[in-house]
């Protein structure tokens, strides 16, 4: 029901605002093995603003309807199409954007390991780091995506669930 009632809110804010771009967003992105997939999301931002690159705080490209979206991260909802298609999990290391993971496979020792497994909706590096801008922070989330692959039980699992929950209550996401 929260997919749908915000669905309705998002169109409705397009159309108000007379933004013509599909309401779905797809992304090339690597998954298990770093087979390449579309990625769906709810779109927040104009058609081809990823050619700037990553989102930032307080980002300009993000239509200013869509920020409480992104804080309570519904955008992220449609990628339950994703886990049902096979290509990614509940829990796992965040299917990164391609142009960027071949950046960080380059740069950072080890990232290839984060292929090893699906990529998730949420994850361990997704709840206990913020939201990751640069090679940095992609370093510092691959420590938190490594732990999860090493040590994976059931109970972690539905530790990084209930934690997400919370996650999205709090608002920590932009």
């Amino acid at each position: 029901p929260m997919l749908f009632v915000s669905l309705i809110v998002i169109f409705s804010m397009k159309t108000i605002s007379n933004i013509k771009d599909p309401l779905i967003y797809t992304q090339k992105r690597y998954g298990i093995n770093k087979n390449i997939f579309s990625l769906y999301k709810i779109r927040t931002m104009p058609a081809n603003s990823d050619i700037k690159g990553n989102t930032e705080k307080n980002d300009t490209r993000i239509y200013p309807f869509a920020k409480f979206i992104r804080e309570l991260r519904i955008d992220e909802f449609p990628q339950i199409i994703n886990v049902l298609l096979g290509h990614m999990h509940l829990v796992g290391p965040r299917a990164e954007w391609i142009k960027l993971s071949d950046a960080y496979y380059e740069n950072i020792v080890n990232y290839n390991l984060r292929h090893i497994i699906r990529p998730g909706i949420t994850g361990w590096a997704q709840i206990i780091y913020p939201y990751g801008e640069n090679e940095h922070d992609a370093k510092q989330k691959l420590m938190y995506e490594l732990y999860y692959i090493k040590n994976w039980s059931i109970w972690l699992e539905i530790e990084i669930c209930i934690k997400t929950f919370f996650v999205m209550l709090d608002k920590r996401g932009f």
